[in-house]
C-alpha cells in the first residue's frame, strides 16, 4: 500500500479534515492581513504569528534576526523532517489602505491572499494537527518567512533553509491562491538596479549637457528591444523608472529596476548577457555619463522531478479534493530549497484573483477542501500511520 492510500486507515485524520472551516480561517487571514508587513518591514505582524504559534502549543517558538517566526511540532521521530513556510510580506506599503470589502462571494483587500491567506493556513494546519492529534513521524518546522516579494529576494526562506539545514528532507511553500497548481520547479529570476549619474545643470542655462534621465531612457529603450525566446519561456521587464529633481533642472541621477527570467537557466544567462552588450553600447553612446550596473536579486532555479514522491503526494493529495493539480514551474520561497537539491512543492489554499492589486480578491468556498489536500499531503510526506 503506498502511503497516500493510508488515508483510509486514518479515522482521526478524516474527523481532522471535517472540522477545517471556511469562515473562521477567513477571520484569521483578515487579522493578518490588517496588519501592515511591506517586505523589509514585517516586524509587527510577525510578532502576531508568533503569538498565535505559541497559543497553539507549538514548541521552540522563536523570531530570527531578520524577522522570520519559526515554531516546530515534535514528531515521533525528529528526521525525517518538512518544513511548512508562508510569507509574511506584502508588496504595499505601510500607508495602504487595508479595509475589507465583502461583495457577493468575493472578499476584496489588499495582501489577502497574497499571503494572508497562506499564513492563515499553516495556522490553522498546526491547530488541527495539535487539536485531533494527529501522529506523524518526523518533526514539522512550520515558519512564516519575510522577505519573499520583490527586492525581498527570497531572503527569508535562504535563512530558514540555512538554519534547518540537515534537518529538513522536505519542503512545502505556501500561497494563499492558486489551488488548481502545484509549482514542482523554480522559475530562474535575475533583477538587476541600472544607476546613471551626471554633472547635472539648469534646463536652459547648461542646455545640451549630459542628462542621467536622457541616458537612462535610450537604455532602456535598447533594454525593450530584448530578445526573450517563447520557448524555452522568457521574459524581461523594466519595472521602475525614477531620478531626476525638477522639471528644470538637467539630471545628475536616475535609475531603473530591470526584471529578467527564464525557466532555462541557460537563457537566462543569455539575456544576462544582451543586458551587458546593450549597457557597453550606452556606455560607448553617452559621453559625460557614468553607468552602474548593481544585482539586486538573484532567484536560483531548481526542481522536483515529477516522478519524485513529495510530487505525487502533493497531486494525489489536491486531487482527491476535486482541484485540477496541473503541474506548473514559477518563482516562490520553493525556488530556495530546489536550489538546495531539497525535494520541494508550492501550493495553494482557495481561490482568488488580482494579487499585487489594490482589488486583490478572495472566493472562500473552496479553503476547506484546499485545507483538507494540504493535511493529507503533510501527512503523507511525513508518514503518520
Amino acid at each position: 500500500m503506498n502511503k497516500i492510500d493510508r488515508w483510509r486507515d486514518m479515522p482521526a485524520a478524516q474527523v481532522a479534515a471535517r472540522s477545517f472551516d471556511a469562515a473562521a480561517i477567513v477571520d484569521t487571514a483578515i487579522a493578518i492581513q490588517q496588519i501592515p508587513a511591506p517586505t523589509f518591514d514585517e516586524g509587527a505582524r510577525g510578532t502576531y504569528v508568533a503569538e498565535q504559534m505559541r497559543s497553539l502549543g507549538l514548541h521552540d517558538v522563536t523570531i530570527d534576526a531578520i524577522g522570520n517566526v519559526y515554531g516546530r511540532r515534535p514528531g515521533q521521530n525528529a528526521r525525517p523532517a518538512l518544513l511548512i513556510a508562508a510569507h509574511l510580506d506584502t508588496v504595499f506599503p505601510a500607508s495602504t489602505d487595508l479595509r475589507i470589502r465583502r461583495e457577493g462571494t468575493r472578499i476584496y483587500g489588499p495582501g489577502l491572499g497574497d499571503n494572508s491567506l497562506g499564513v492563515a493556513a499553516l495556522l490553522h494546519l498546526a491547530r488541527v494537527l495539535e487539536t485531533y492529534q494527529l501522529p506523524h513521524a518526523g518533526d514539522i518546522w512550520f515558519v512564516a518567512n519575510v522577505g519573499e516579494e520583490g527586492l525581498g529576494d527570497l531572503r527569508g526562506m535562504r535563512a530558514a533553509v540555512e538554519r534547518l539545514h540537515g534537518q529538513v528532507d522536505a519542503a512545502i511553500a505556501l500561497e494563499g491562491t492558486g489551488p488548481d497548481r502545484i509549482i514542482h520547479a523554480g522559475l530562474g529570476v535575475r533583477r538587476y538596479r541600472i544607476s546613471a549619474a551626471a554633472n547635472g545643470g539648469h534646463s536652459w542655462a547648461d542646455f545640451g549637457a549630459p542628462s542621467a534621465i536622457h541616458a537612462l531612457v535610450r537604455l532602456a529603450a535598447r533594454l525593450s528591444q530584448l530578445n526573450a525566446p517563447r520557448e524555452p519561456r522568457s521574459s524581461f521587464n523594466i519595472g521602475v523608472i525614477e531620478g531626476g529633481s525638477s522639471v528644470n533642472t538637467i539630471a545628475a541621477a536616475a535609475s531603473l529596476l530591470l526584471d529578467l527570467r527564464s525557466v532555462a537557466p541557460q537563457v537566462l544567462e543569455e539575456l544576462v548577457t544582451q543586458v551587458e552588450h546593450a549597457l557597453a553600447a550606452a556606455r560607448a553612446a553617452e559621453p559625460g555619463i557614468t553607468f552602474t550596473l548593481e544585482t539586486v536579486g538573484d532567484r536560483p532555479a531548481g526542481s522536483t522531478p515529477v516522478t519524485h514522491s513529495l510530487v505525487r503526494a502533493a497531486v494525489a493529495a489536491y486531487r482527491a479534493e476535486g482541484f485540477a493539480a496541473a503541474l506548473d514551474i514559477a518563482s516562490t520561497d520553493a525556488n530556495i530549497p530546489l536550489s538546495r537539491g531539497i525535494p520541494a512543492v508550492c501550493v495553494g489554499i482557495g481561490d482568488g484573483e488580482n494579487e499585487h492589486r489594490l482589488d486583490e480578491y478572495i472566493e472562500p468556498a473552496r479553503i476547506p477542501a484546499g485545507m483538507r489536500a494540504l493535511l493529507r499531503l503533510v501527512l503523507t510526506v511525513t508518514g503518520a500511520g
